[in-house]
């Protein structure tokens, strides 16, 4: 599906871009450790930064060489790829593990936050995707030129979250202090002529040469004509579509792609205004407003970024998921039979389920429709009746108190509707549960 070619002809296709990705690398720290040792006097760190650089200098010296019993040793191993492979293409383990990777940020921030572990977990993140890339199925998701921009906004976005936490972390230790935050350190006023126009006129000069030098150096990713008789497969909305189109594998349409992404942008543009906690404003923190950064932080990252990273590298050919490793066999074949929730039901009664009678009126039609899906019916009016009060009674007591009735109701029906997602998609997986309410009678499915 990637286009495979000999493995040694592939290796030595890329071994120039991995020799001078690994020689980037390597002046990076070398830079890094020449900071830490003029600028932070921290000579034993300093010297341990630069034997990475000279051991990446090594590795881009193999990697030019194309060689492929050298690129054998800067090669990830096989059983590390097969269980890639494995995990990433479980749904499941994939959804639970970045709900539990989310977790672990939050709760080690104040490690991952220092700059010299954080400078490590990139080189480690960096150092494997080279490592990755001499597999021919990895190099083809990930170096497709319409992914490589991508790739690209997945760092961009992992160190401006580190940015954020950092400040956030400093903050919050200033304030246990009793100093200000940082912000209140630099608010001198800046006029915006000169010193704004100025700075943004040196970045857009700094970007149009950078995008031109991209236009040279990588093909735009332009196809053939669109044709009725041929699409492509997979068929792919671009990439920012990309997190609707994986709602549309667990709901309908009018759901996947009307409520639930209005919901979740409109929440997360409602909980400042319904949280009571007013502190934070105009600086970055986390412990003075820890559920507020938790829910954007679910809600961003958990209930989008994820989703497009599924979307963009995992989803192969009929929409099937593929490890990162696997090649793309558009013969690929799951077994699947999902079953709705009604179906469930009226199967562990041993009964068929029950259907309206052809030529019913509209009324006896509905009646029909309420007895034959009342569990799912019953079920989804429990969530979202009976959850904001025990929540309220328990671990959002604090919440009732302070916000009142309608605020907290607002806002827990509103956190009930970003759950609803994880929650239908590991069903799917796990049960294979298409809906818990199947009415097509009137298209309503949920």
């Amino acid at each position: 599906m990637h286009g495979h070619i000999n493995e040694a002809e592939f290796l030595y296709s890329i071994s120039g871009f991995l020799g001078a990705f690994y020689a980037f690398l390597a002046v990076m720290n070398g830079l890094w450790a020449l900071h830490l040792w003029t600028q932070q006097r921290k000579t034993e760190e300093a010297i341990g930064w630069a034997v990475v650089a000279v051991v990446l200098t090594t590795i881009s010296a193999l990697a030019l060489g194309g060689n492929p019993w050298m690129m054998g040793w800067i090669s990830l191993p096989t059983a590390v790829k097969a269980v890639a492979d494995k995990l990433l293409a479980n749904a499941t383990v994939y959804t639970l593990g970045s709900l539990f990777c989310l977790w672990l940020a939050f709760y080690f921030r104040r490690f991952w936050v220092q700059p010299s572990v954080a400078f490590a977990i990139f080189n480690l993140a960096m150092v494997a995707m080279g490592f990755a890339m001499t597999d021919q199925d990895f190099t083809g998701i990930v170096g497709k030129p319409d992914n490589v921009p991508i790739v690209g906004l997945v760092f961009l976005l992992g160190f401006f979250t580190w940015v954020a936490t950092y400040q956030a972390v400093e903050n919050d230790d200033r304030l246990a202090r009793g100093e200000p935050p940082l912000e209140k350190l630099d608010d001198e006023k800046v006029l915006a002529w000169p010193d704004l126009v100025y700075t943004e006129l040196i970045c857009m000069i700094a970007l149009t040469a950078f995008l031109i030098v991209w236009a040279i150096l990588l093909q735009a990713p332009l196809e053939e004509p669109a044709s009725s008789v041929k699409t492509p497969n997979p068929s792919k909305a671009p990439w920012y579509f990309l997190g609707l189109q994986e709602m549309l594998v667990y709901y309908d349409p009018w759901m996947a792609g009307v409520v639930l992404p209005s919901l979740v942008v409109v929440g997360l543009m409602a909980i400042p205004f319904l949280d009571f906690n007013k502190k934070g404003n105009g600086y970055y923190t986390i412990e003075e407003r820890p559920f507020a950064y938790l829910t954007f932080q679910f809600g961003f990252l958990e209930l989008w970024v994820t989703l497009i990273v599924l979307g963009t590298f995992l989803r192969g050919p009929n929409w099937n998921l593929f490890g990162p490793f696997e090649p793309w066999d558009p013969h690929k074949v799951e077994v699947l039979n999902n079953v709705d929730l009604s179906q469930y039901f009226w199967g562990f009664l041993q009964m068929a389920r029950p259907m309206p009678p052809s030529g019913a009126g509209m009324l006896e039609q509905i009646g029909w429709i309420l007895f034959r899906e009342a569990p799912g019916i019953i079920l989804v009016v429990s969530y979202f009746t009976m959850l904001p009060p025990i929540m309220a009674m328990t671990i959002l007591r604090p919440f009732f108190v302070r916000m009142g009735f309608i605020r907290y109701m607002v806002m827990s029906n509103l956190l009930l509707f970003m759950a609803i997602l994880p929650i239908k998609m590991v069903l799917r997986w796990s049960l294979n549960l298409k809906y818990i309410i199947w009415i097509p009678e009137f298209f309503l499915n949920f």
